[in-house]
């Protein structure tokens, strides 16, 4: 397999010329899904002759929009076409919903609102070939090589267990695929077929792509009904000690008054909970965040993408009863 390679790498006529082919990076992935994954070296040579690196990939991804200022951040989805579009979705796709939110227990309006920061409900799903995507960070973002190895080999099995074209999927510049976009391990591990056709589509399919949110954030351990963030207010200093913990819920609410944090009333003393501080235009805001806050940042590990996801879950949920209710 090997000796098969070094022929593709240098003769001409067995495979396009192409600089990516010659890094000994790319020939030690090869050589790493021959031997434990099956694959045949000629027929990963002949592929990734076709992949191309792209500088534009690394540039966007050291610019991401969770960079922004809150403030900044919230006014790229608390968009009035976004809340319209999602409610249009929503009544599109009632009966899909409805059966999702049945059988995994995670609020309609969440799965519709990562939809609408995702893609957009599918206007925007991304442009960039994947395995471009892919190849580029896997070999050229050293910050995050790793991790992005590990995706191009999910995508290369996804592909294979799912029958596709590897040169096909287009999606984000990160390599995330389909209305909700998953990154291929996401894919392999939480996408479902929600309707029964026998295939798992997150790229046409609404019914596969509301189920898998909604498997996503059930298998991380979504509670339904379960409180996302509440706004609070603070006093003193002392709660910084508690902003300063992240958002990942850590402390029990019972012990936040002693913080100088006000616990609004309703909500479970005993339960642990995050404290954020967010940059708006007039000053910082704080929330208390609990745990469907955090399952909510396992889909961006950003606490700006997870209030994002919220309040515009929150808008689209409120907009779609005035309407029923204007109805009559």
């Amino acid at each position: 397999m090997i000796l098969l390679l070094g022929l593709l790498l240098v003769v001409p006529g067995l495979a396009p010329a192409n600089p990516l082919l010659q890094r000994p990076e790319l020939r030690a992935f090869i050589d790493d899904m021959v031997a434990r994954h099956d694959f045949n070296s000629a027929e990963l040579a002949t592929l990734f002759s076709e992949v191309e690196t792209q500088p534009r990939i690394i540039e966007a991804i050291t610019r991401p929009a969770e960079a922004k200022p809150w403030h900044a951040y919230r006014k790229i989805f608390l968009t009035e076409k976004r809340i319209a579009g999602g409610v249009v979705f929503w009544d599109e796709n009632a009966e899909l919903l409805a059966a999702a939110e049945e059988r995994f227990g995670v609020a309609q309006e969440v799965i519709v609102a990562i939809i609408g920061v995702e893609t957009n409900y599918g206007r925007n799903a991304g442009s960039w070939q994947v395995i471009d995507a892919l190849a580029t960070l896997a070999f050229d973002y050293p910050k995050r090589g790793d991790f992005f190895r590990s995706e191009l080999e999910h995508f290369l099995l996804l592909s294979r267990e799912e029958g596709l074209d590897p040169l096909a999927p287009v999606g984000s510049y990160a390599g995330a695929m389909g209305l909700g976009q998953f990154i291929p391990s996401s894919y392999r591990h939480y996408a479902i077929d929600f309707d029964g056709d026998g295939q798992r589509d997150l790229f046409g399919n609404r019914a596969d792509a509301i189920g898998s949110v909604a498997n996503y954030f059930s298998r991380h351990g979504w509670r339904q009904g379960g409180t996302v963030t509440v706004p609070t207010s603070v006093d003193g200093d002392d709660y910084r000690a508690l902003v300063e913990l992240g958002y990942k819920p850590q402390r029990r609410l019972d012990r936040y008054p002693g913080y100088g944090v006000a616990v609004p009333e309703g909500l479970d003393g005993s339960e642990l909970a995050a404290l954020l501080e967010l940059d708006a235009e007039d000053g910082p805001e704080h929330w208390i965040a609990l745990k469907n806050f955090y399952v909510i940042t396992r889909y961006n590990h950003s606490p700006l993408y997870a209030m994002a996801v919220y309040q515009l879950s929150e808008e689209i949920a409120a907009r779609r009863q005035a309407t029923a209710d204007a109805r009559g």
